[in-house]
């Protein structure tokens, strides 16, 4: 037997799945990926102190490569924070009309195109850089 059809302890009767309850759902849903878009923010932007930062100074090597790479990393990060304000604000939005809000192809295409430039210019100034 699903929680959605189990007795509620107020009532001992059992519940109807419906559409608040789904509401429900989605919005604490919501909740988990706002914050998943903050775990990766916040992700990126360690990378990017540990690129800028530690990484010159432990292996005694040009620093500006991994300055830039650090920035670049830190922009991501910056950028996943602010999606996750935009993209809460836009399902919940959609939430309160019975919508859905697809996520933009450019959106998803633009930090996708700009971490994977990362990562080759990560490998490059890794195997080039001394």
């Amino acid at each position: 037997m699903s929680s959605a059809s189990s007795p509620t302890p107020r009532t001992l009767q059992p519940r109807e799945p419906g559409i608040e309850d789904a509401t429900r759902r989605t919005r604490l849903a919501n909740e988990r990926t706002y914050l998943a878009w903050w775990r990766t923010g916040l992700a990126s932007l360690t990378v990017a102190v540990a690129i800028g930062r530690v990484v010159p100074d432990v292996a005694k090597t040009t620093e500006w490569p991994y300055e830039l790479l650090g920035a670049g990393y830190g922009i991501l990060g910056l950028a996943f924070v602010a999606c996750a304000y935009s993209r809460t604000r836009s399902i919940e939005t959609a939430l309160d009309r019975g919508e859905f809000a697809p996520i933009p192809h450019r959106l998803l295409l633009g930090l996708s195109g700009f971490g994977a430039l990362l990562v080759v210019a990560t490998i490059v100034v890794v195997l080039i850089v001394h």
